[in-house]
């Protein structure tokens, strides 16, 4: 018997879907109504006025800001690079390959995502304090990189497995040799899924604060000067729009990467 498509969903569960989306974003609301508030040290509901000067306060009164965002953007496009290549050659090799022990591998590539933040930080700070390698932007972008390239390989090893294995052959029967093979064929059936983990990766680096404060020794990354910011009293709504700028850094690639995965579906080559 199968069920009717159009049939409503009982009233029960459009409430639970409801609640849970306001669960998720309601304090995303709230950071963006106290970024026009005209309270400066402490915030009532609803906000006495409104005000749009805390922006132009951001963006030409507070030098302190700038260079956190400079380092928040290399670290995230350093730690990016090395996920795209680190991930999509450990995809490539763990689609293809039959070996003993290639799930507990695949299994070790996803396990730094899984794991609490606070766990790799402090095990990343732990090795780096061994090994007595100084807290750099280096260490930062290590530390990023751990998570940054599981986001890669997840989305890599799905297209690998949907490629066939018949397109590669037959590059291969027509004289191309192994470079031309990726870059001709490969590539372009890759390619859409490399760009949303990539762009998922530059997310997710971008906001990390968990790992980046045990990696970063005295430097400072976006969120790292926001979470200190918020102890101050002093001009508290600059730390909200500071948050309003970094939801839509990372909003605009995350959603840029559902839309190339959703249109990546029907794509890739089928593996039978």
């Amino acid at each position: 018997m199968s069920s009717d498509p159009n049939r409503a969903t009982p009233l029960g569960l459009r409430i639970a879907a409801i609640a849970g989306l306001l669960f998720l974003h309601l304090p995303l609301a709230l950071i963006l109504l106290y970024a026009f508030t005209t309270e400066e040290r402490s915030f009532q509901f609803p906000p006495p006025g409104y005000t749009t000067k805390w922006f132009g306060i951001a963006w030409s009164q507070r030098p302190d800001i700038w260079p956190p965002f400079y380092l928040s953007l290399e670290v995230a496009a350093i730690a990016t690079v090395l996920a795209l290549i680190l991930g999509t050659l450990a995809a490539a090799a763990l689609s293809r390959a039959r070996f003993f022990g290639r799930e507990t591998i695949s299994l070790l590539f996803v396990l730094p995502i899984a794991l609490p933040g606070i766990i790799t930080g402090i095990s990343l700070r732990s090795a780096f304090d061994i090994m007595g390698i100084d807290f750099s932007i280096w260490t930062i972008v290590l530390g990023h990189a751990t998570f940054c390239i599981v986001v890669v390989y997840n989305n890599a090893i799905a297209r690998f497995r949907r490629l066939s294995r018949n397109l590669i052959e037959a590059s291969m029967d027509l004289g191309a040799n192994a470079f031309e093979t990726f870059r001709h064929v490969i590539l372009p059936q890759i390619g859409t899924a490399l760009l949303a983990g990539g762009m998922l990766a530059f997310a997710l680096s971008f906001d990390e604060v968990i790992v980046t404060t045990f990696t970063s020794g005295q430097q400072s990354t976006l969120p790292i000067w926001m979470l200190s910011e918020l102890i101050r009293p002093r001009q508290r709504p600059v730390t909200n729009v500071v948050a309003v700028f970094v939801i839509v850094i990372t909003l605009v690639p995350i959603l840029a990467a559902y839309y190339l995965t959703r249109e990546g579906e029907h794509t890739g080559g089928s593996s039978k």
